[in-house]
């Protein structure tokens, strides 16, 4: 799914993955629905935690 990413990725890049707006982004950044870091007015967002939204978001229950 997202192979083609770093370990980290930034706002753009997560947009780019998630498909959605940056509005949209900081509001999954700003309520922890996305979990990442943030770097003084850097966000990066580990590509573990993309995925793990997708899957939450998705009801994809995993064994």
């Amino acid at each position: 799914m997202l192979e083609s990413y770093d370990d980290i990725l930034t706002v753009d890049e997560a947009c780019e993955a998630l498909k959605i707006g940056k509005n949209a982004l900081y509001d999954l950044l700003n309520t922890g629905t996305l979990k990442a870091m943030r770097n003084g007015r850097v966000w990066r967002i580990p590509k573990t935690a993309v995925q793990e939204y997708v899957v939450k978001a998705a009801g994809i229950r995993t064994p």
